[in-house]
């Protein structure tokens, strides 16, 4: 539904994107993740053929959005700045953007959709007298206005409280779920992206630095960690002591009630229950630990800046 093919983009002689390709699939939520600066917003600009590409092409469901007029009315857009004119409603404003897109029954869609956004009560105020936050939302409802195929989310959750955050999520999911929406989001929240992206790419320094499910990502971001937990009275100096002289172990740290171990080499977790078991430890509970998706994020972030 969204491909990158080698884009590179330049400003004033300054490289923001070097070859740049990625892909997303029909349905999938994909975060776009990078610093300030990175190029995810001029990524999204060259997708939506507000920009054009020094090289490489930026195709959305196999168009091109800058000579393409019907693939555009399959495309739903939030960038951000929201763009409303803040004299107008609520009503007024969404009623506008229905109209462009000939959107059927309008005044029953937008009514839905200010239900959805916890809009309604505010629908005959000018949005100018909104928050950041209701203005966000307004924009959410106006991207889905016309229910395109290809959702482009620039910073969705900007300005908003944790409530409106939950509802933004729950949003998302629900249309790539129910509807088969594919999503694609510019964002710094890294616990959002991490609770609802099917894939994620990391973009430093103008290029892609890993692209992959957040599963696998934070699976294989650091070194197999196993988190023991003894049954009560078995976390002693000496279950301590007996973790830290198995060969298998690299390093173990006190955490959280019991032991986390760092696993070297070969080292698997069950060779580490058993060898527990064996001495005569009881365990109530052992886990494998992942990397948070915030801690691969910032290592790539950290390389590419060190890099350059």
């Amino acid at each position: 539904m969204i491909r990158a093919e080698n884009l590179t983009k330049s400003f004033d002689g300054r490289n923001v994107l070097s070859d740049v390709s990625f892909s997303v699939e029909k349905g999938e939520i994909f975060g776009y993740l990078g610093p300030n600066g990175a190029g995810k917003t001029t990524t999204m600009n060259l997708f939506l053929g507000l920009l054009s590409p020094d090289t490489g092409r930026a195709l959305v469901n196999g168009s091109d959005l800058a000579t393409d007029d019907e693939a555009r009315r399959s495309v739903g857009v939030l960038l951000e700045n929201n763009g409303f004119a803040e004299r107008q409603t609520a009503v007024e404003n969404l009623r506008f953007y229905a109209d462009l897109y000939e959107v059927a029954d309008p005044g029953d869609r937008i009514e839905e959709l200010l239900v959805m956004t916890d809009l309604l009560e505010r629908k005959d105020d000018p949005v100018g007298t909104f928050s950041t936050g209701m203005k966000r939302k307004l924009g959410i409802a106006r991207a889905i206005l016309h229910t395109p195929d290809i959702l482009f989310l620039d910073e969705p959750s900007s300005g908003l409280d944790p409530d409106a955050q939950r509802m933004v999520r729950d949003l998302i999911l629900s249309l790539s779920a129910s509807g088969g929406m594919t999503v694609f989001i510019n964002s710094h929240h890294l616990d959002e992206v991490q609770r609802i992206c099917t894939r994620v790419a990391i973009l430093a320094g103008g290029r892609i630095r890993a692209e992959d499910s957040v599963a696998r990502l934070t699976a294989s971001g650091m070194e197999q960690t196993v988190l023991v937990v003894f049954e009560e009275g078995q976390a002693t100096d000496d279950a301590f002591l007996f973790l830290r002289s198995l060969p298998m172990v690299r390093a173990a740290e006190r955490e959280d009630g019991g032991v986390a171990c760092t696993l070297g080499g070969e080292g698997r977790a069950a060779d580490l229950i058993s060898a527990l078991v064996a001495a005569g430890y009881r365990i109530e509970e052992a886990k494998k630990r992942s990397a948070s998706l915030e801690e691969i994020y910032l290592r790539y972030v950290h390389s590419a800046e060190e890099a350059s």
